[in-house]
Order: C-alpha cells, then sequence, then structure tokens
C-alpha cells in the first residue's frame, strides 16, 4: 500500500507529526517492538512550560540557555518556548488529564527552572501523554500503525532501479519482526522519530530500544550529527541488581530530597554546589559520581523520609508502589541510586523546520540536535521539543507538498548470499563488550586516554560486526548492534574533538571552558 509520509518511531515525536499530517495525507508509523516501547511512555517529569502568572518566556529562555552552557542556538530554544504553552493546550484537547489545583494546572519545580512551570500527571507523565496520543491515532483513518518493525537503512537515491547520487530519501527497509522478512516502504517524505542512543551505555535509564537507529541510519545516508559528546546522565537511578532502569525523577529532589553518602551519612552536596540538590543534573551526576569512586560506593542514598509520608505517597505514588514492591520504604528509609545514562542531547543536524540535510528526510525528538539543549538538556524540556518539532515538521511537509515527487521504483532488499546465523553468542558479546567500555572510558568524567583506547576498541569491533552483517540475515538484535557501535563511534569522535569542558562533556585533560562555544559537526 502506498503511504504519503512515513514516521519512523511511535513516541511523542512521532505520534505528534502523525496527528498533524493525518488530517490530510495517508500516515504510516512504524515502530520497532510494541507502540509503547519508547522512552515517551517512561517520562516521570513533566512538561516545561510558561504558565505561571509570575513567569516570563525570558526566564524560561534564560533558564534553558544556563543550563546548555551557551551551546544552545537562541533561536530554537526562543521557538520553542514560545510554543510550549499551545503544545500543552494541544494535549489537554486530547484528554491528557494534568494534575490541577483548582482552574489551575498544578506546576512543579526541577533541577535548573527559576520558577515552578512543569505541568505533569502525577509521576507517570509521559505514560499518559502516550495513552492520549495512541488514542487520537488510531482513531485516524488517515493513520496506519504498524509495531514490530525494525527499520534497517534509509532507502535513498542509491537503491532507485535507476541509480542516482541525489541523496534523496524515499522511505525505509524494514525487518518485520514477525515473519523474518525485510521490505521496502517507500513514501514521498520520511520523519525521524527513533529515539536516542542510552543503550550505548551499562547504565541507562532508557528502554532497551533505545539504540540510536535514527541517528545511525541517518548518517549511513549522508546527514550530518551534531554534538554527540553530550550524553546526558541522570544523577539518580534506582540502584537494584534486578531491576535495571528504574528512574527516579528530578522531582523527589525538588520536593525536598537529600543525597547522602551512605557510608558517613553526609549530604554532601554543600561540598559542591551551592544549589546544593536543585543544582543541575550534569553537577548532581559528577557529585553522585565522585563520592562513589572516592569511596568505593556501589550507590549513594536518596532521602526524602523526613517529609510528612502522606506528602511523599501523594506526590509519587508509582515511584513509592514500585519500591514498597521491592522492600524499601521510601517514606521511612533511603532510596539507593546511582547515576545512569539518561538523554542524548546531540544527535541528526535539523533547521526549524524539522529538515535534515538530506532531502525528503525530517527528524524530530531526541534523535536529534536542535539547538534547544546545547551542552545539557533542562529538565522536562525534552517532551516539549518532540511536541514543537513533530507539528514543525509535519507543518512544513504540508506546505511544500506539491514540490514533493512521489517515489520512484526501489530495489527490493536483496539476501541471497546470506545464511541464517549460527552464532548469537557473537552480538551478546559484543553487546556487552560496548556497553561497558563506553560506561568506564567515556562515561561521567573523561580523558583523552580513555577515549582513544575506546577508539581502538571500535575499530575493532566495526570490522568483526560489519563482517557478521554481510553474511548472515539481519535480525533486530543484528540491526540493533550495528546502529549502537555507530553511535558509540560518532560519540567517541566528537569527544575527541571537543579540547574543553563545557555542560555534559567533562574531560581532566581539558578541564577549562573556552570563550567562544562552538558544535561538534561530523560530516559523513
Amino acid at each position: 500500500m502506498q503511504h504519503d509520509v512515513i514516521i519512523v518511531g511511535s513516541g511523542a515525536a512521532g505520534l505528534t507529526a502523525a496527528l498533524a499530517l493525518g488530517q490530510d495525507l495517508k500516515v504510516l508509523v512504524l515502530a520497532k517492538g510494541t507502540l509503547t516501547g519508547g522512552s515517551t511512555a517512561w517520562a516521570q517529569g513533566g512538561i516545561a512550560a510558561v504558565l505561571d502568572a509570575g513567569d516570563t518566556f525570558e526566564n524560561h529562555i534564560r533558564d534553558t540557555m544556563i543550563a546548555g552552557a551557551g551551546l544552545n542556538r537562541l533561536e530554537t530554544v526562543e521557538f520553542v518556548i514560545e510554543r510550549a504553552p499551545h503544545a500543552i493546550d494541544r494535549l489537554v484537547e486530547l484528554g491528557v488529564p494534568f494534575n490541577s489545583e483548582g482552574e489551575h494546572l498544578h506546576l512543579t519545580r526541577e533541577g535548573g527552572h527559576s520558577h515552578r512551570r512543569i505541568v505533569h500527571v502525577n509521576d507517570a507523565t509521559g505514560w499518559a501523554v502516550q495513552e492520549a496520543l495512541l488514542r487520537a491515532c488510531e482513531a485516524n483513518p488517515n493513520i496506519t500503525l504498524l509495531p514490530n518493525r525494525a527499520c534497517v537503512d534509509l532507502i535513498t537515491g542509491r537503491h532507485e532501479e535507476r541509480y542516482s547520487g541525489s541523496g534523496r530519501v524515499w522511505g525505509v527497509y524494514a525487518l518485520d519482526e514477525t515473519t523474518g522478512k525485510v521490505e521496502a516502504h517507500t513514501a514521498r517524505a520520511t520523519v525521524l522519530a527513533t529515539g536516542g542512543a542510552g543503550r550505548v551505555y551499562q547504565f541507562s535509564t532508557a528502554p532497551r530500544g533505545a539504540t540510536g537507529d535514527g541517528i545511525a541510519m541517518a548518517w549511513r545516508a549522508g546527514a550530518r550529527v551534531s554534538n554527540m559528546e553530550m550524553m546526558q546522565f541522570h544523577p539518580t537511578c534506582l540502584y537494584n541488581l534486578d531491576v535495571k532502569n528504574f528512574l527516579i525523577t528530578e522531582a523527589v529532589r525538588g520536593e525536598g530530597g537529600h543525597l547522602l553518602n551512605p557510608r558517613t551519612g553526609h549530604r554532601y552536596m554543600a561540598d559542591y554546589d551551592e544549589r546544593l540538590e536543585l543544582a543541575p543534573r550534569d553537577v548532581v551526576a559528577r557529585a553522585n559520581d565522585a563520592e562513589i569512586k572516592r569511596d568505593g560506593l556501589d550507590y549513594v542514598h536518596l532521602d526524602i523520609s523526613h517529609q510528612p509520608a502522606d506528602f511523599v505517597k501523594a506526590h509519587f505514588p508509582n515511584i513509592y508502589e514500585k519500591l514498597m514492591g521491592l522492600g524499601i520504604d521510601m517514606t521511612k528509609q533511603p532510596i539507593p541510586v546511582v547515576p545512569a545514562q539518561h538523554y542524548t542531547c546531540g544527535g541528526v543536524l535539523i533547521d526549524l523546520d524539522g529538515r535534515t540535510d538530506l532531502p525528503g528526510l525530517y527528524a524530530a525528538g531526541e534523535c536529534t540536535e536542535s539547538g534547544l539543549h546545547g551542552a545539557n538538556r533542562l529538565a522536562s524540556n525534552s517532551l516539549l521539543e518532540c511536541f514543537v518539532f513533530g507539528e514543525a515538521a509535519a507543518a512544513h511537509i504540508r506546505a511544500n507538498w506539491d514540490s514533493f515527487d512521489a517515489p520512484p521504483p526501489v530495489r527490493a532488499w536483496d539476501e541471497s548470499r546470506v545464511t541464517n546465523s549460527d552464532e548469537e553468542v557473537i552480538i551478546k558479546q559484543n553487546w556487552t563488550e560496548i556497553r561497558r567500555f563506553m560506561w568506564n572510558y567515556v562515561g561521567i568524567v573523561r580523558t583523552t586516554k580513555r577515549l582513544e583506547r575506546a577508539a581502538h576498541r571500535i575499530k575493532l569491533l566495526t570490522d568483526e560486526v560489519e563482517d557478521y552483517y554481510g553474511h548472515f540475515r539481519v535480525s533486530t538484535d543484528l540491526i540493533e548492534l550495528r546502529n549502537l557501535l555507530q553511535c558509540a563511534d560518532l560519540i567517541v569522535q566528537s569527544a575527541l574533538r571537543r579540547k574543553e569542558s563545557r555542560g555534559l562533556h567533562y574531560t581532566l585533560d581539558y578541564p577549562q571552558t573556552l570563550k567562544i562555544a562552538r558544535d561538534t559537526v561530523l560530516v559523513p
């Protein structure tokens, strides 16, 4: 079946774009695994918007620029923040049950914000947003939602039956995870909304599917990628050997939680920053990392047990319930936490219309570098970016629809020279190895020597994975491994190029920050 637009990814960015396009175009949404498997459903915090009487756009812009250590593009920051109240109104229309007090939405505050401006649904905002967007998409006859599709590569001019070097994107080759067959899906325009690359790291709050697929596919197709060294680490991920990536939201610190050294009981944030627990995430994550490394700890403690029990249960019902199931009562005892990779601030370079370098290819959300986050994302600006750029990409496609050509005939996926793999262990081994050396060598604190060691290992693994990819049928695991390795390479190359410490990129070899902020742009 022919579709007008293909969207890869079924989170906030992808579904927002689908709803805007589905008014008058035929849209196909491809999702890896389930339709709710992306990061959106996991977002606990909320959405930042200027809705408070004493707050202004200027304040939100300034907070965003300060958190981003001056690497943000001011026009992007203004563009997104001025559209935030509209994005919230749209979600209310779609039925997202935001917490309210009387006639006004309840606003909470998070680290780095000068005012209360986070609208939320308890501590499970993302899930409520995901549900509302999916409901609206399922009700639209112009939108086809196709789960269990792992995209292998973008279809470009190179794949046309009559080869073209145009770089024009015509859709994607996607693996049907139920049949094991790779299908070509073509359309006049393609939107990447594939999320981040968090699973490059051993400890991450990202869902299992966050393997940088869109970033790697766009890079292979010829699009520039920017600021991949800017990986945000969330300071407080639950430390539990059975539960791998449960996040303890920033709002626990916003509502009075203390960080303590479990060995001494010392509340240590005063030793690192006068803003204490409400310092920006990079500062808090480095402090937690320093305490853990210095004392050889497995974790630090986050303690909110000094607040009334009813207050804690009312504010954090999901976290309270989850922890009780693990034998931790947060109203009476501290929560063991570690820093973990949380958000990919870099990605595919886009403009204010969501356009990438490649004709016919748009992108929105965590897989992009729009200029909003700079060197560190301000809390709760991420879902906001998804809504604003999902709409912006859709608006540009609709406004310029007449200039989009119909896709030409493209070559079918060729698997005539491959066989089924008899060595799945290679994939598992390489995946584990990447995540471990990225955590140890390219984590919260970096050195040139460690980065060079990581680069050396990436080179060896790339040869091995490419050889494997050339000989065996693709599986979701193999596609993800190939993309993870590509993203690891982009992160390391970007980190080696930045000869300063700024925001999330902290290196012992260049501890100072340069006067002029420059993006790290890699050209394929």
